[in-house]
């Protein structure tokens, strides 16, 4: 590769970036912000590295840029920047935080180069136009998800925090759009050709707010209709974490729980029981203590002719008497656990 031919000017490197973002592609800018002659490269010199490894732009040449690629792998990986060195004196004082790489080329030289991840935002297919639905599409986007509603009469009146509402029920309306977690929200209208609908994007993880009772019916009713039971068992449902929701906006918050959390912790509740895993610790509810008494502020059995639209989250886990879902009454406050840092994204 000539040097002089390759070089990218910076406007022209951010450019593309700016339309990768755009795009939803992950990529790395790599920048040489230090090096010690002789170098191709120069201060101030950037190239964007792409998931799998295709280099565009100019950093240096062949000793450098393996060490750049398979850094830019691992920051593509979890999120984190790096600054990495490529040296002929590989670990001659170093200093903290720098990734140290050897030289190999005679020319010698150093070269500094600051690594920085930009990962694509999740993307959430919202299947429905229920209240929940609605609820869930403005809650989602404001957690870093790019929500896409599709549902016969969906557009951005009902859905204008989505970056985009499709009218209709057919995944080939998404144009090979990239789905990475699905809930079905349709709350008893179409919900069966919406869960056909969900399994036909491909996507491992699909989310159906639904009781108990009606998901494992239509469960039954989709594998005799020829879908891989596999598949099926696969479905998250009911969705959310167990929170005594019971409004709309309560309801999206127990599903966004559970949708970060299969995202943040890895494999969802429905995946691991289509493998045949035991339950994660981080996804197993607490045990149920007594049963709510008549009257109490939570949803659940103490609260008659409520919908099962307003409690298909989850089979709760009752509260006792005195509580308002919170727990026992004068228990000790749970163990707080340290969040996981959270990864960098595109905005």
């Amino acid at each position: 590769m000539n040097a002089m031919s390759e070089i990218q000017t910076s406007d022209g490197i951010l450019e593309r970036a700016t339309a990768l973002k755009a795009a939803g592609q992950p990529f790395v800018l790599a920048t040489v912000v230090r090096c010690e002659s002789p170098t191709s490269a120069k201060p101030g010199a950037k190239a964007l590295v792409s998931a799998d490894g295709e280099i565009d732009g100019w950093i240096g040449g062949g000793c450098a840029q393996p060490a750049v690629i398979a850094t830019a792998k691992e920051a593509l990986a979890d999120g984190e920047p790096r600054l990495i060195r490529v040296s002929p004196t590989k670990g001659a004082g170093l200093e903290p935080g720098i990734v140290d790489f050897a030289m190999t080329c005679h020319s010698g030289g150093t070269l500094d180069i600051f690594l920085e991840p930009f990962r694509a935002r999740p993307r959430l297919l919202i299947i429905g136009a229920s209240p929940a639905a609605r609820a869930l599409s403005g809650l989602a986007a404001r957690t870093g998800y790019d929500v896409i509603a599709l549902f016969p009469g969906a557009d951005a009146a009902r859905f204008p925090d989505a970056v985009a509402a499709v009218d209709g029920l057919d995944p080939s309306l998404l144009d090979g759009r990239r789905v990475d977690q699905v809930v079905v929200a349709t709350q008893g209208k179409r919900d069966e050709p919406g869960l056909e609908a969900a399994l036909a994007t491909g996507c491992g993880r699909i989310a159906f707010i639904a009781s108990p009772r009606k998901a494992d019916k239509l469960k039954g009713a989709l594998i005799e209709r020829g879908h891989a039971p596999a598949r099926v068992a696969a479905i998250t449902a009911p969705a959310g974490m167990p929170i005594g929701a019971v409004t709309p906006e309560e309801i999206a918050l127990s599903v966004l729980a559970g949708l970060v959390r299969e995202r943040r912790l890895g494999l969802s509740a429905g995946e691991r029981a289509a493998a045949g895993l035991p339950a994660a610790e981080a996804e197993t509810a607490p045990a149920a203590p007594a049963a709510p008494a008549a009257g109490s502020c939570c949803g659940g059995g103490s609260r008659s002719g409520t919908s099962e639209a307003a409690t298909s989250e989850s089979a709760l886990p009752a509260a006792p008497a005195h509580s308002c879902c919170g727990g026992q009454a004068d228990a000790p406050a749970p163990t707080r656990q340290p969040a996981a840092a959270a990864a960098r994204e595109l905005t």
